[in-house]
């Protein structure tokens, strides 16, 4: 299990700019809404979750030893749980869970972004 990084916490740690965020949601939802300057690494479909972390866990976080907090909807959703866990397997020595995820950051009135990922379809 990962270690568990509250709201304000993880506020202050992308407000300082000491962090990375990886949103775990599908690229749609990445897409439509995440937390201020997120990647995306999709834990969904949770079967490829693995997959994807391999194949963009090197792109979006060449420092195996950068503060990193993974995060999905909320606590029932396991796609964070799943890309931490692999990300941790990769040797990346310093992943956290924001367990409440994207909907108790809404509920807060904190900003999201939007944005579109480049995929080479």
């Amino acid at each position: 299990m990962l270690p568990l990084v509250k709201r304000e916490e993880l506020e202050a740690e992308i407000e300082a700019g000491s962090v990375t965020v990886v949103d775990t949601m599908p690229v749609d939802y990445y897409e439509r809404e995440h937390l201020p300057h997120a990647v995306n690494i999709p834990g969904f479909p949770y079967e490829a979750a693995s997959r994807f972390t391999d194949e963009l866990a090197p792109t979006v976080l060449p420092d195996l030893s950068t503060p990193i907090v993974v995060y999905c909807a909320n606590v029932p959703c396991r796609n964070s749980e799943l890309v931490g866990a692999r990300l941790v397997e990769l040797g990346y020595t310093n992943v956290r869970k924001y367990r409440e995820g994207i909907e108790d950051w809404v509920s807060g009135g904190l900003p999201t972004e939007k944005s579109q990922v480049s995929r080479a379809d």
